[in-house]
């Protein structure tokens, strides 16, 4: 089993925009390439409450690049990144 934390960093203001964008637009297509999502933190108090980590679970570092590689690529998931740009802005650093 292989484990993979993310940090975004959120410009102020937009960490539920961030996590609506999850919610709507990404995890439907992670369910979709079989991603499998461990958990999600954020902080509620202090310097670092505009910053989401979370982590992913892969069974080896082959099914991660196959599968990520196939969720980047996916249409709908190219047009999900656009259609919320549009809707809420850019909500993190690049």
């Amino acid at each position: 089993m292989l484990y993979e934390l993310r940090v975004y960093t959120t410009f102020t203001g937009q960490l539920p925009n961030l996590l609506k964008k999850l919610e709507t637009k990404t995890f439907p297509l992670w369910e979709k390439h079989g991603i499998k999502q461990v958990g999600f933190w954020t902080t509620l108090i202090g310097p670092d409450n505009n910053v989401l980590h979370y982590m992913l679970a892969w069974e080896s570092l082959a099914e991660r690049e196959q599968k990520w590689n196939a969720f980047q690529s996916d249409p709908d998931w190219i047009q999900a990144k656009a259609d919320a740009v549009e809707e809420y802005g850019q909500t993190n650093r690049q």
